[in-house]
């Protein structure tokens, strides 16, 4: 008889009792805001004790602060690879549509990156938010022909603002059409940014 075990996870994996709780809270907070999200609902949601909760993750700030995690590398990967795909010259428009797209099409992710936000105080670097769009401004620049703008740090933040607002429009109204605010957006990046 072998006593070797199988592959199992991969080394750094989450473990799946883990991965269901922060599900678990990704649709507590994503539905009712971070103050649902007590251990008891959690542990309730989960099928599980208080205390096996406990055994896996020790706060419900950390269970929040991992389900951000997972919001963020989600929208990453997504919003990313639409980039990416697209040609060098659009890849600004692409990032307009995809990060209002994503939040559209994920409400709760949405509400659990404003909450997290707000109640664990997380430190937002605003370099981290215009850089990476600040240089897909100048690579479109480039792939159109046109000159290196001088201030693409402002633009960026401009942009970026403008699909924070759109996104938390779109949250509070669930009517609000984002989905033509963010061609809008588009439209004046395109006009104002990438056509001269």
């Amino acid at each position: 008889m072998s006593t070797r075990r199988g592959p199992g996870r991969p080394p750094g994996a989450a473990a799946p009792r883990r991965e269901q709780l922060i599900e678990v809270t990704i649709e507590l907070v994503g539905d009712q805001g971070y103050a649902a999200a007590t251990l008891g609902r959690i542990a309730e949601a989960a099928g599980l004790s208080k205390a096996s909760v406990l055994h896996h993750v020790p706060s419900v700030a950390e269970l929040l602060a991992a389900a951000y995690e997972q919001v963020l590398a989600s929208m990453v990967a997504e919003v990313g690879g639409a980039v990416e795909e697209a040609p060098a010259a659009d890849r600004p428009v692409v990032y307009v549509t995809a990060m209002i797209g994503y939040f559209r099409e994920h409400p709760r992710h949405t509400r659990v990156a404003s909450e997290a936000l707000v109640h664990l105080r997380l430190p937002g670097e605003s370099r981290e938010r215009w850089e990476p769009l600040a240089q897909l401004l100048e690579q479109a620049r480039t792939a159109r022909g046109l000159p290196p703008a001088r201030e693409l740090r402002t633009a960026a933040l401009a942009i970026g603002g403008g699909i924070d607002a759109i996104v938390r429009e779109q949250q509070l109204d669930p009517s609000y059409d984002s989905a033509r605010a963010a061609e809008l957006l588009a439209g004046v990046l395109e006009n104002v940014v990438l056509s001269h």
